[in-house]
């Protein structure tokens, strides 16, 4: 017997709560693949971006800020775009700040939406493998009560046999669902600290500048 018939056997020995169990890891699968995709692109982008942006921002080109902006459109040149597009206009780091601060409130909850569901979803695979084998196991008893004294013991112990697979069905779809939910936290902690450090950097850089510029107006 290869691998896929035994699986195929657990599967139908399950009883009818293999299914919702099935498409919940299903949906959970797809969620997890779309959130990793994403933030993955938007980390890598936004390295990419900063390498390239900081250089400018420290030139003090921030048309040339703006216009990359436009055409990467990764989350932390948008962030700085409007704050350059602001500091043309108002030299004032307070503005700044608050300014990169909306920005990060916008941006930041695109990347977290989604995968809260990965737990929830987690949590109700267990629940519903504990639930088809509490009903299977009431499904069992009454059985072996109907049955002949002599099968009793082995019809018992087939029907419990039975019933616990969509517990472990349930724990096998709940476990991976909740390592990849960590995994995607962890990764979209990393992206929000990148933003959130590449926009320090940049206004440190543009408020720098103008206390330079301040002071040798000064002398």
């Amino acid at each position: 017997m290869d691998f896929f018939e035994v699986i195929v056997r657990f599967f139908q020995q399950g009883g009818l709560f293999m299914y919702p169990i099935a498409l919940v890891l299903a949906v959970g699968l797809a969620i997890a693949t779309e959130r990793w995709l994403t933030i993955s692109a938007a980390l890598n982008s936004n390295r990419r971006t900063s390498r390239a942006v900081l250089p400018l921002v420290q030139q003090g080109n921030l048309k040339a800020v703006m216009h990359l902006a436009e055409k990467t459109g990764s989350p932390i040149a948008c962030v700085i775009s409007a704050a350059s597009e602001l500091w043309i206009k108002q030299r004032e780091r307070d503005a700044l700040e608050s300014k990169m601060a909306e920005g990060l409130l916008e941006t930041v909850p695109q990347f977290e939406r989604r995968t809260p569901y990965l737990a929830t979803l987690a949590n109700i695979a267990t629940l519903m493998g504990l639930l088809g084998t509490i009903i299977g196991l009431i499904a069992a008893f009454t059985a072996v009560a109907n049955a002949d004294p002599a099968e009793k013991a082995t019809v018992l112990s087939q029907a419990i046999s039975v019933a616990m697979n969509t517990t472990a069905f349930g724990l096998i779809t709940a476990i991976p669902l909740l390592v990849v939910h960590a995994l995607i936290q962890s990764k979209t902690r990393q992206l929000i600290d990148s933003l959130e450090t590449t926009g320090v950097k940049c206004l440190n850089l543009l408020t720098g500048q103008q206390q330079s510029l301040n002071r040798s107006e000064g002398l």
